[in-house]
């Protein structure tokens, strides 16, 4: 009986460990900073998307591109971005290469931080999302995951993105 005292917690410990290591599995997609490595678009390569950001307004500061699962829990929420890309800002287009983790519903954000101070400026900043759905007042500059949802499958998805500011 002792010895079976001893297996049970150890049991219970093991399968503890296994439930902490199954856990700590399902968060490691999210928020991975990555380079932005343009041999992952090459043909035949995926699943990826090519994101090309039109109207960068000039080259100070940094461009943050960020994909997101398209949906209600993820889109846009603090956390919750698949891979980010941070770059110096080049005046006029740039092109940056996410990859996604598997063939699914996709939503891509960018921002260009002009300071590169790390905090948003409305009165300055730029912004963009995938679709590039319109930006009002009323959605304070995030639409639903459902204007900014794009389809990624096993290859590469070419998407652009304007740039907005104020």
């Amino acid at each position: 009986m002792t010895a079976m005292k001893l297996r049970l917690p150890a049991t219970l410990l093991a399968a503890g460990v296994l439930a902490i290591g199954a856990a700590a599995t399902s968060a490691a997609p999210y928020r991975s900073t990555i380079s932005n490595d343009m041999g992952k678009c090459r043909s035949g390569a995926g699943p990826a998307v090519l994101v090309t950001v039109d109207g960068v307004k000039a080259a100070q500061g940094k461009v943050r591109v960020q994909s997101y699962n398209a949906t209600a829990a993820d889109w846009l929420k603090k956390g919750r971005w698949l891979n980010r890309i941070e770059a110096p800002a080049r005046a006029g287009t740039m092109t940056f290469c996410v990859p996604v983790p598997s063939a699914g519903s996709y939503g891509i954000a960018v921002r260009h931080d002009l300071d590169g101070d790390g905090k948003t400026d409305i009165s300055s900043d730029g912004g963009g999302m995938s679709n590039n759905p319109s930006i009002n007042i009323f959605n304070l500059g995030k639409p639903s995951y459902t204007k900014t949802a794009f389809e990624v499958g096993s290859g590469v998805k070419s998407i652009r993105i304007q740039m907005r500011y104020m």
